[in-house]
């Protein structure tokens, strides 16, 4: 390791962790002790990567609490630094860091919520794209559907939780009562943004499997046979979905190629 990459070392770990004492080769212009000055950048940075992960998990920080919240996050970016210039990664690994700390143990929805808020934020950076209008589906020849073969938005998103992430977020955004949601029932949802916005759209339980089939090239009539049988019962929904939600930007016909 060269010196500058041994110092730039140095310099994060003592930027991240006050217990670290600040490197030597950190120096001030007057000869005077760095440490305060140190000391107040390393402030201004901890201030600025929780505020990033506030933003970024927001509906999280008010389940537990904007001081409750700090501290969690002091502790999660001591532990995870930011690995990229690209602070739209920071806060990837917060979901499982959640799921492995102990003062949030009794909160076992808590890491699926934010496995939810990271799902929005990949979405909302995922590349542009066209989506289909319902409209663009109305020539189809309905004995054609089985052969459909299509291709989903770069920003799709398919989640499944095991307990109410979906209805929780939805609740802190004013649709529905918080006090009304069961947080132990499992999710399912598609989230993208077909245009600016970034939608949240659920599904019945068994539905995410059915566009993770269609995103890996299966067409429709096969997507729907590998169903559960519950979930099988939702297929004029699932469809429905397909065609109203702006998730599919290109189709095409699978020809029948059987003897």
């Amino acid at each position: 390791m060269s010196l500058n990459a041994s110092l730039q070392s140095r310099f994060r770990q003592a930027l991240l962790d006050p217990e670290t004492a600040v490197p030597p080769e950190v120096t001030s212009w007057n000869g005077s002790d760095p440490a305060q000055r140190f000391a107040v950048y390393r402030n201004n940075v901890t201030v600025s990567l929780i505020e990033a992960l506030g933003a970024t998990f927001p509906t999280v920080k008010a389940m537990v609490g904007e001081d409750f919240f700090r501290d969690m996050a002091r502790v999660y970016l001591r532990a995870h630094p930011p690995s990229s210039p690209m602070m739209v990664r920071f806060g990837e690994s917060f979901p499982d860091f959640l799921a492995g700390f102990a003062p949030v143990a009794t909160l076992a929805y808590l890491p699926d919520l934010a496995r939810l808020e990271a799902a929005r934020r990949r979405a909302f950076h995922a590349a542009d794209a066209a989506s289909l209008s319902p409209e663009d589906f109305a020539s189809l020849d309905p004995a054609a559907l089985p052969g459909l073969v299509v291709t989903l938005h770069p920003s799709l998103q398919v989640f499944s939780a095991r307990h109410a992430a979906v209805s929780l977020w939805a609740a802190h955004q004013g649709q529905g009562a918080l006090e009304a949601v069961d947080p132990h029932v499992p999710e399912e949802a598609l989230i993208l943004r077909p245009i600016y916005e970034v939608d949240i759209v659920p599904l019945p339980l068994g539905g995410a499997s059915f566009f993770d089939d269609l995103r890996a090239g299966y067409p429709l009539g096969e997507a729907a046979t590998r169903l559960a049988p519950e979930a099988a019962a939702h297929l004029p929904l699932l469809i429905n979905t397909l065609v109203q939600s702006g998730v599919t930007i290109s189709y095409a016909i699978q020809k029948d190629t059987g003897p």
